[in-house]
């Protein structure tokens, strides 16, 4: 008894809380964003991600465990894609376009929703640590789901940002580039973590929620006045 005693009184509770608040919001951000271009596939005639499984709230489906590892170092990293077919859209480069587009925007969203939440909350859970922690984990969510909707929108293959700035390219040009898209991820993870991108995008993205925080200042007035 006293040994195990010892591992608690010795075990770091605020690291595993951490981990945990990191953990929880990273995996709603990635499962709603992929969810979100599976379902968009869907109502344009592609139903490939229906049929594999990935229209589904179950974030297992949906994980990717570098880029999760990514998201709890960074704030901003990326899930395994959801399978689309573009030929079965009617306009195939619009169609991937939009299907691209809707992931960052479902992340614009979720950061907009929490960011309210957290103002709305701000007073009556300031006064206690558990709705301390609950605000915290509102704020989190909301700046890592931000960055996730950053990050995907830099053009590099395979990030959504590729699918939506390439579709104003000629036909000939887009497939060209479309046959890269393998290597994105690899050149990705080498410029995050070489600082390249990681320190500039770290920059931007506390740019851009500095800009949304004022969404939480406006719920915080509409109930305390």
């Amino acid at each position: 008894m006293s040994a195990w005693q010892s591992i608690l009184h010795g075990f770091d509770f605020n690291y595993l809380l951490s981990l945990v608040l990191g953990v929880l919001p990273s995996l709603l951000c990635i499962t709603l964003h992929e969810l979100s271009h599976g379902l968009v596939a869907f109502r344009l005639g592609d139903d490939t991600a229906r049929r594999a499984g990935r229209l589904t709230l179950n974030p297992l489906k949906h994980l990717d465990p570098m880029g999760l590892l990514m998201m709890l170092v960074f704030h901003f990293g990326w899930a395994k894609p959801v399978p689309v077919n573009m030929m079965k859209f009617r306009d195939p480069k619009r169609g991937m376009a939009v299907t691209a587009l809707a992931g960052p925007a479902c992340n614009l969203l979720i950061t907009a929703v929490f960011l309210f939440l957290y103002g709305l909350l701000l007073r009556p859970l300031s006064g206690n640590t558990a709705g301390k922690t609950v605000l915290e984990l509102l704020k989190l969510t909301a700046y890592i789901s931000l960055g996730y909707c950053v990050f995907n929108l830099i053009p590099i293959p395979p990030l959504d940002g590729s699918k939506i700035l390439f579709s104003i390219l000629p036909d000939r040009s887009y497939w060209n580039l479309m046959r890269y898209e393998r290597y994105g991820s690899l050149a990705l993870i080498v410029l995050v973590w070489t600082g390249l991108l990681g320190k500039p995008l770290s920059r931007l993205i506390h740019t851009a929620f500095e800009l949304v925080f004022p969404i939480a200042g406006l719920a915080f007035h509409l109930v305390n006045g």
